[in-house]
């Protein structure tokens, strides 16, 4: 069962332009003070702005729990896939290979990427939501001594799972090798602490758990990775090292920073460390999770994932057996009601997903449950239950 949740006590503001929330895993519903903080113009080269670089780095580090010095933070212009190719292109040596560890869209993307780098690579892939485990790294380990790095997914949006980062981490380790995390969508919200989890780089994004808008993301890294990547990028755009050596030496981006978009993350980090930190947003965001799973459970719709995996990201829903119910028809009368909702990427059950990230609170997934119910009676869908394929699906989930 999920675990008991406290109503919360003051709720969140509601989108002051009268948007829809968007349920996704990022963009996400912002604070109408990080919408505030564009409205200023920046120089890239003056100190104001470098000053606002430098302290978006030290804060965004902080988040690590690195109290020795031994990691550096490199923003880097783009989205979140720009930054996972940046770090692959940067860390991994041209005569090194990894081992891509999927179950879902994004673990299938890095080993796209390394097919688009033109280096060395091999695959775990568990399908649509399975977990990679610590022994099956090891042994994957064990069998190819050629393995320089793996790279693991903290959070799996395709299905909503939660990762076991630490376990996989411990088996790399172990071994020898170098541990990569994309905590793209889990950054922020789910503990990521360079004391606990050995990783020699990690990397996320802007418009995820701290709440920003999109245009950069972030690589956190060792200084001694940072260091060993001179010269090693296939690109000059996503060169790690040479943004984080030129960052250093003059505080400026090397190309045109997305200054806005900075601007506003400052904001969002400043917000995100007043509601507690990382506990502070990933209490939110369970609280989030719990509430709309139990309304939406009694309803009749089934998680595709048991309560052990489901992430406080994003959760995965079977959609309903009964006739009437279609999914487009569906997400359009939840629109209507205010709520935008994500599509599913299963390929073996048709599914939807509901975010739980954002500014957004439980009061807010309450009204979410509501406006279901409301869809499902305009629909002329007594009950939400999924078809016994789909229940026979997740039977195949480990225990």
């Amino acid at each position: 069962m999920l675990a008991e949740t406290k109503f919360a006590a003051e709720p969140l503001a509601m989108p002051a332009l009268g948007e829809p929330y968007l349920l996704t895993p990022g963009p996400l519903t912002t604070a109408y003070s990080v919408k505030q903080a564009m409205l200023r113009d920046w120089g890239s080269w003056d100190g104001d702005f470098r000053a606002m670089t430098s302290d978006m780095r030290r804060r965004l580090l902080a988040l690590t729990g690195d109290a020795k010095g031994e990691f550096d933070c490199v923003p880097m212009q783009g989205s979140g896939s720009f930054c996972v190719e940046a770090m692959l292109g940067s860390f991994v040596p041209r005569d090194g290979k990894v081992l891509v560890l999927a179950n879902g869209a994004y673990g299938l993307r890095a080993a796209q990427t390394m097919q688009y780098l033109g280096r060395a690579y091999t695959l775990i892939d568990k399908g649509d939501y399975l977990p990679p485990r610590g022994d099956e790294v090891a042994a994957a380990l064990e069998a190819d001594p050629a393995i320089t790095h793996v790279i693991a997914i903290h959070c799996e949006t395709s299905s909503g799972i939660l990762n076991p980062v630490a376990e996989i981490a411990e088996a790399v380790q172990a071994k020898g090798r170098k541990l990569l995390v994309d905590s793209m969508s889990a950054f922020g919200a789910v503990a990521l602490d360079v004391n606990e989890i050995r990783y020699e780089a990690m990397v996320s994004s802007a418009n995820k758990c701290i709440e920003g808008v999109p245009g950069f993301g972030f690589i956190i890294a060792r200084k001694s990775e940072l260091e060993g990547a001179k010269g090693r990028s296939h690109s000059l755009s996503l060169d790690v090292h040479a943004q984080w050596a030129h960052m250093n030496k003059t505080g400026q981006w090397r190309y045109t920073p997305p200054t806005h978009v900075v601007a506003a993350f400052l904001e969002a980090l400043r917000q995100h460390e007043a509601e507690g930190g990382v506990a502070g947003r990933g209490a939110r965001y369970s609280r989030n999770r719990d509430v709309m799973v139990a309304g939406m459970r009694e309803l009749g719709f089934e998680t595709l994932l048991k309560d052990r995996w489901l992430s406080p990201i994003i959760v995965t829903f079977f959609n309903p057996a009964h006739a009437n119910f279609a999914f487009d028809r569906f997400y359009e009368l939840m629109k209507d009601k205010g709520f935008i909702i994500y599509p599913g990427k299963l390929t073996v059950v048709d599914s939807f997903r509901v975010g739980c990230i954002g500014q957004m609170d439980e009061h807010v997934m309450r009204r979410v449950v509501e406006a279901a119910a409301e869809s499902l009676k305009e629909m002329g869908v007594d009950t939400a239950a999924p078809p016994a394929a789909a229940i026979a699906e997740r039977a195949k989930l480990a225990a």
